[in-house]
This record gives C-alpha cells, structure tokens and sequence, in this order.
C-alpha cells in the first residue's frame, strides 16, 4: 500500500459509460505508480525493435497524407490473416466499423448481455435490438442452441456473437459457431466479434476461413486488444458479401486510417513469428493469473478464452468500492462492470499485463479482500 493515497478525478468515472484513460484521472505525473489491468491490450507486442522503426518512421509519416487506396491496407493486413483482401475493410479502431454496420446494414438484432458497451450505445433506436440475458449460474456462456431457438421466435434478422465474450471472456469452439452459422442461415447477418479469438487457443480457432461458405457473416475485430496498438485506432471487418461490403465502404470517409497506423500494418508481414511469440506467451500468463486469482478467497473467477478475467466479489464490497481502493491505495487499475447491462454490481474485469504485473494485481486484491474481512 502507498503512504499516500493517489488522488483520482472521481466524476470522469461518471462522464461516459466506457472507463475513462488512466492518464486523465490520476494525472501524468502519477501515470508511471499505477499498474493498468482495465484496458485490454497485449503486453508483448508490438515487439521493442517494431516500436524503434515507428518511433524513426515518425517525422515522415505525420507529414504526409494517408493512402487514398484502401487496397493497399487490406493487402497487408490479409497476408497475415490468409484471406482474400478484397474481403477486408480496415477502420479507424472496431468501433467505426461497429457504428457503420448499425447505421447501415442492421434492421434488427439480437444482442447477448452482458455485451460491449458500444453494441447497444450505438443502436439507431433501442426498438432495434432485443437483449438476451446470459445466466449467471451457467458462468454467462451463451446457449447457441438455446439462442438460435429464441432469435427465430423473435423474428429478428440479425444475430450478434462475440467470441470470447466481453466482459465475460466466455469462448464458443468453431465446431459450436459452424454449427449455429449452417442452423442460421436465413438471417441477413450474423455478427461476430473476434476481437480476442487469438488469445483462445495455440491454433487461432477463428471464422475467418468460413467467410467464403457464409455470405451472412461479418467478423470483425479490434487490433487494440491483440496487437497491443489500442493508441493506432485499428480495426477491421471480413466478409464475402458484397453488398455489405459495398455499403460500409461507401460509408467510410476517404483517409479513414492515418499514416502511422497505414504504416504499422506494412509491418505486419515481417513481424508476424514475433507476434504469434507474444499471444501464445499471453495464453500462458493468463493460466497462472487465473489459478492465482481463483485462490483468493471471496472471489469468483470465470473461465476464459481471452486476455482477460471476469472476477466476481463474493461477500462484502461492491465492484465500484474495489475499484476505488485498489486503485488509491495500491496503484492497481481494473474494470468496474457494474454499467455493464446484464450484470450486477459485483464483477470487476482485469487484463493480463505480464507474469511480473500480474502479481501486483494478486496481492493488491488479496490484500483489499483481506482488509474488509478484518473491518
């Protein structure tokens, strides 16, 4: 514990429903005493030699406009993902592409709660989508059979999945997802986010190769999460269907990614064994930091196919009580998903930030727990 408590900027918790960048409520000069386990990024990757080539490639790349060709990123971003180009539209970060693809192609959907925040934020009105609620006392895995009954019922025309879940981190096998994609056809569209599938097995058990056999299908995945670049705002979308594809390009703003980000995708190719290096490395981490949490007594750990850990405070202290201690007392930043709809206010979420960091987190939450026992 600090012999001093960090002073926060408590009301930024209060001005938006995503959390707030930990610069903006300790303060720069505080940045370097606390440890971020809210935000979810890969802690090994981009590589230190990748960053040395971004930081010399800096000077020219701010002076100079981003590509009017799209094609030209979707060749580089595809020769990783071994997938036609012609498939992909790269965005600026997931979220443009999530808010086109709302605006644009969804008439209605069913959304699986708890959910990313911006699938239901950015719905055209909330008559739009109809909440399915994942129990709690099956861990809030998603029933594909159960939910392809209760989408049918209801009529919708469009299904959204994300594969690991978040906040829950709940995975789905490509047998299961093949399964529901052939059951659900007739829909317009099946929404897949994949934004953390490369943290769910050695082998990537990503959809990406099932694109061609259904036109319904749009994946789409942020880079922030697997790349560790959440700064670069990338992301991006597969599909074969060519009218979806038609629309979100027409829709998309010339010079939708910057240079340095158009940049960091021509590295992708030459860096691609580092990068399978770090994700399998954070696969291992998080084996160790889920059976260290799960140790801790009045904690509810959920199992998890992502760099990340769903955590339930059994007895006592609310999630936002958690928050604020580990946070003031200790230097140690997690996810209150006490907004989250479809959760209560008991869950915290932490990511995975290195064996080293990730002890900071076990004792600190050891610790807090410990304390409101003697209380």
């Amino acid at each position: 514990m600090y012999k001093k408590k960090i002073k926060i900027n408590h009301h930024l918790f209060y001005d938006t429903s995503h959390s707030p960048s930990l610069v903006d409520i300790v303060g720069e000069e505080m940045l370097e005493q606390v440890t971020d386990f809210c935000f979810i990024a890969n802690p090994y990757y981009p590589t230190t030699s990748l960053l040395r080539k971004l930081k010399k490639k800096l000077p020219v790349v701010i002076k100079s406009y981003p590509s009017s060709n799209p094609i030209l990123a979707q060749k580089d971003l595809a020769s990783v993902l071994n997938v036609n180009p012609e498939y992909l539209v790269v965005g600026n970060g997931a979220t443009e592409l999530i808010t086109l693809l709302q605006k644009h192609i969804i008439e209605s959907i069913a959304i699986p709660i708890p959910t990313f925040g911006e699938y239901i934020e950015k719905l055209r009105s909330l008559d739009q989508a109809k909440l399915f609620q994942l129990p709690a006392e099956n861990d809030y895995q998603l029933n594909l059979n159960e939910y392809a009954e209760w989408i049918n019922l209801g009529k919708l025309t469009s299904a959204l999945i994300i594969n690991p879940g978040n906040p829950t981190g709940q995975f789905i096998s490509v047998k299961e997802m093949v399964e529901f994609l052939e059951k659900m056809r007739h829909l317009k569209l099946i929404l897949v986010d994949e934004s953390f599938i490369d943290f769910s097995g050695k082998e990537i058990p990503s959809l990406i190769p099932f694109v061609e056999e259904f036109p319904n299908l749009v994946i789409v995945r942020s880079m922030s999460k697997h790349c560790g670049i959440p700064g670069l705002r990338l992301g991006y979308c597969c599909t074969s269907n060519k009218d979806f594809l038609k629309q979100i390009r027409n829709a998309l703003p010339v010079w939708n990614i910057n240079t340095l980000a158009e940049y960091f995708l021509t590295q992708l190719k030459s860096t691609d064994r580092e990068y399978h290096v770090a994700r399998k490395k954070v696969i291992d981490d998080m084996g160790v930091l889920y059976d260290k949490l799960s140790a801790i007594d009045g904690l509810k750990v959920y199992p998890s196919g992502s760099n990340f850990l769903l955590i339930k405070i059994c007895h006592g202290p609310t999630a936002t009580e958690i928050q604020k201690q580990l946070l003031e007392e200790y230097g140690v930043y997690v996810r209150d998903c006490s907004n989250k709809v479809g959760l209560d206010k008991f869950h915290i979420r932490a990511a995975s930030q290195g064996r080293q960091k990730d002890k900071i987190l076990v004792r600190a939450l050891k610790k807090v727990l410990d304390s409101r026992i003697i209380q």
